[in-house]
C-alpha cells in the first residue's frame, strides 16, 4: 500500500476555486477521512487524487511519485462512486471481474480473485445475480468487491453509503472498517457525515470553502477543535455558541453572554489574558450541559437557568432545546430528568470542557 501527498494542491473552475492552496500528507496504512459540508471541496479533492481532475497548481505524490501526468488506469488505486456505477447488463462476478479483463489477467487468477472478495464480503450467494436484482446495500458491497480484486496500492470511497438508509448506513459503516482492518490498506474516503468520519476515520481532513481547516485523530480533534467551524460541524448535536463579553473582575474571569454570567477556570486565565474586555463566543457541547440535581460539582458560578422549549427523549439521554434569555441551547441531560415543556430547568456547566473562541478571527483561545 502507499502514502499520498499532495502538495499546495489548488482547482479552479474558471473563477471558482473549488481548492485553495490544500496540503496533506496520508500514511501508509492510514483509513484517511476528508469531511466538510456540501461544496468544501472535498470530492474535488479525491477527483484530483484519481486523476479524474486536472489540478490547476500543486503536487500529487502516490507512494513517493508524482502523478501529475499520469492517467488515472496507471496510479494504481481503486475508486467506489456514490452511485456504485455497476453494469447493469453484467452479473455480479462479471462486474467485479471486469477491470481485470481489460487488463489481461489470467482467468485463474481473475477468479480467485473474485472468489476471495466476494468471499471477505459476503456476497458468495449472490454472483449469478444482476445488479437489479440486488439491495442497495448488496450492490454496495459488490462496488466495494470491484475494487478490492484489483489490490490496488490506495482506495478511493466517494461518500459511498448516501443512497442508502440509516441502519443500512450504519451496517456497511462497520464493515468497511472491518474491511479496512483486514486488507490493510491505505483508504481516503469521502462524506460529509461528521459522524462517520469520527467513527472510521484513523485521521480526519476538515475542509471548509475549499481550505483545509484541521487535520488530526478524531477524538483530538473534537476535544481541541483549531477554529470555530471546526468545533461547530464536530459534534451531535452541534455545539452552542453564544456571542459574548469577557470580563475581568479582580483575578477572576467571567463570561458575560447578556442572559447569563459565568465564571472561568483558572486554567483559562493564560489563554484569555489578552482578549480582556474584548467580544468573543462561548462555545459548549450539549454533553457538557447537565440537570443540576444530578451534578455534584454544581456550583452558582457555573449554573444557568432556562426554560424548557422542546423535548425529545433518547432512551438512557434527553435531548433539551432550553431558552435563556435571547438565546436557544441544546442540552443532553440524564434521563431522569423530569421537567416538562415550559418548565425551569437550572443546568450546570462542566466548565472545563467549555471552548472560547476570538469574536474577530473565530481561532480557538481555549
Amino acid at each position: 500500500m502507499a502514502r499520498v501527498v499532495l502538495k499546495n494542491l489548488t482547482k479552479k473552475f474558471k473563477d471558482v476555486v473549488a481548492v485553495d492552496d490544500v496540503s496533506i500528507d496520508i500514511q501508509d496504512k492510514e483509513f484517511a477521512v476528508l469531511v466538510g459540508p456540501s461544496g468544501c471541496g472535498k470530492t474535488t479533492t479525491l477527483r484530483a487524487i484519481a486523476g479524474l481532475e486536472e489540478v490547476t497548481s500543486g503536487e500529487i505524490y502516490i507512494e513517493e511519485k508524482l502523478v501529475n501526468d499520469i492517467p488515472p488506469k496507471d496510479r494504481d488505486i481503486a475508486m467506489v462512486f456514490q452511485n456504485y456505477a455497476l453494469y447493469p447488463h453484467m452479473d455480479v462476478y462479471n462486474n467485479m471481474a471486469f477491470g481485470l479483463k481489460l487488463r489481461k489477467f489470467p482467468k485463474k487468477e481473475i477468479d480467485q480473485r473474485v472468489q476471495e472478495a466476494a468471499e471477505i464480503l459476503g456476497i458468495e450467494k449472490l454472483l449469478k445475480r444482476r445488479p437489479k436484482e440486488l439491495s442497495g446495500g448488496q450492490r454496495q458491497r459488490v462496488a466495494v468487491g470491484r475494487a478490492i480484486v484489483r489490490k490496488p496500492k490506495v482506495f478511493l470511497f466517494d461518500e459511498p453509503l448516501s443512497n442508502l438508509d440509516a441502519k443500512l448506513r450504519v451496517a456497511m459503516r462497520t464493515e468497511i472498517s472491518k474491511l479496512y482492518h483486514r486488507l490493510g490498506a491505505t483508504i481516503i474516503y469521502v462524506t460529509h457525515d461528521q459522524i462517520e468520519a469520527m467513527t472510521m476515520a484513523t485521521r480526519i481532513f476538515i475542509l471548509n470553502d475549499g481550505k483545509l481547516q484541521q487535520d488530526g485523530r478524531p477524538l483530538d480533534v473534537y476535544q481541541d477543535p483549531t477554529n470555530q467551524f471546526v468545533a461547530g460541524f464536530i459534534g451531535s448535536p452541534a455545539m452552542n455558541f453564544f456571542p459574548s463579553k469577557l470580563l475581568k473582575e479582580g483575578s477572576d474571569y467571567l463570561i458575560d453572554a447578556e442572559s447569563f454570567k459565568l465564571k472561568l477556570p483558572s486554567a483559562f486565565h493564560k489563554a484569555i489574558a489578552a482578549h480582556a474586555g474584548k467580544e468573543v463566543t462561548f462555545g459548549v457541547r450539549p454533553e457538557d450541559f447537565h440537570d443540576k440535581q444530578f451534578y455534584p460539582n454544581a456550583k452558582p458560578e457555573n449554573t444557568i437557568k432556562a426554560q424548557a422549549d422542546v423535548i425529545e427523549p433518547l432512551g438512557d439521554e434527553v435531548l433539551f432545546y432550553l431558552v435563556c434569555g435571547k438565546h436557544n441551547l441544546v442540552a443532553k441531560l440524564d434521563s431522569r430528568t423530569k421537567v416538562k415543556v415550559g418548565d425551569e430547568i437550572e443546568v450546570a456547566l462542566e466548565m472545563e470542557e467549555t471552548h472560547i473562541f476570538d469574536g474577530e478571527n473565530e481561532k480557538t483561545l481555549v
